[in-house]
């Protein structure tokens, strides 16, 4: 005879009113941080090839562009820059006038409420494509210090609400904090990229950005995919040193380090939903492989149940459009 005493969970998911009301992890347009790539060629704006959707802006365009992200709902941006000329010591990057600068002043005036982050690092403006300075082959820690330091209070200067070091060099966070208190910026917050790996994921971020190293790899100062507790280690030094958030970069492979600093720490996490991750969700969808809205959706959602409180993502504005057409 058939046991009526067994657990019965499908009591909760009976209808969707049932399930929105006991829905444990709900994701808001108020996470999501849209990138953009601002360029100094005063040219139209270029989509990214390997990144349907994804454009590189001149800081004339960037009007509309904002308009759009206000009009969803999108509150935060993170800034890339693509200068016209580098050099071996990246000087664009903390130019008063470089093109992230220029940018944060633009977007500020445009709309005060919107939050702009800058992306504090080299890489972009070095004609090597690493992020810091060189010597003999290798990347200097300490020499680059000063440099990211002085990327940092120009941004802040400029205007930008958040300064985001992506450089991964020892110290970076206690270095710029320290540069930014100095300055009188004590109220500017640090959203470290305090967990960054060696990924493959990279690729067509480097394509947007024309980031990408001009030799060699990047092994000696982002992560090895293979390790977890360094991990911890990364974002309790960046912690103790003055971040006030933390970057998760990747995502979608680095669940189990999302937890695991979410469970380590009382800061607000943030997941960089990268662009390989991008990249693939948009050409398997081209294919008719998968429902885009639903892959991310689940993808996104994912990413918040394993902890986060942010996601830094290109489907930023597409997720503002399924978020408004569900609501």
């Amino acid at each position: 005879m058939l046991d009526k005493y067994f657990d019965r969970h499908r009591r909760l998911r009976s209808s969707a009113t049932m399930r929105d009301l006991v829905c444990e992890t709900v994701l808001h347009k108020e996470d999501l941080i849209y990138p953009i790539f601002v360029k100094e060629e005063n040219t139209p704006k270029s989509e990214v090839t390997s990144m349907p959707g994804v454009y590189q802006y001149p800081l004339h365009e960037l009007e509309s562009e904002v308009k759009e992200l206000l009009d969803l709902g999108i509150k935060a941006v993170i800034l890339f820059g693509l200068p016209d000329d580098k050099d071996d010591v990246g000087s664009g990057a903390y130019h008063q006038h470089g093109i992230v600068q220029e940018a944060t002043r633009v977007i500020k005036k445009l709309a005060p409420e919107m939050l702009v982050i800058a992306d504090t690092c080299l890489c972009e403006f070095t004609d090597h494509g690493h992020c810091g300075v060189i010597k003999e082959g290798s990347v200097l820690n300490d020499e680059s210090l000063g440099l990211l330091k002085k990327t940092a209070v120009s941004q802040a200067e400029a205007g930008a609400d958040i300064i985001a070091p992506s450089n991964m060099m020892d110290g970076f966070v206690k270095v710029i904090r320290e540069g930014l208190d100095e300055a009188g910026f004590y109220d500017i917050p640090i959203m470290s990229y305090a967990v960054k790996y060696a990924s493959a994921f990279y690729g067509p971020f480097r394509e947007a950005a024309n980031s990408a190293p001009q030799f060699g790899d990047r092994k000696t100062y982002q992560m090895d995919p293979a390790n977890r507790l360094e991990a911890l280690r990364e974002a309790a030094s960046d912690e103790k040193e003055g971040a006030d958030f933390l970057i998760v970069k990747p995502s979608l492979s680095y669940m189990d380090i999302i937890r695991d600093v979410r469970n380590q720490t009382n800061l607000p996490v943030v997941a960089y939903n990268v662009s390989g991750e991008y990249a693939m969700v948009k050409a398997a969808s081209a294919n008719g492989w998968i429902d885009e809205k639903r892959i991310v959706l689940e993808m996104l959602t994912s990413m918040k149940r394993a902890g986060v409180s942010l996601i830094i993502t290109y489907f930023a504005k597409d997720v503002a459009t399924y978020l408004r057409e569900d609501a």
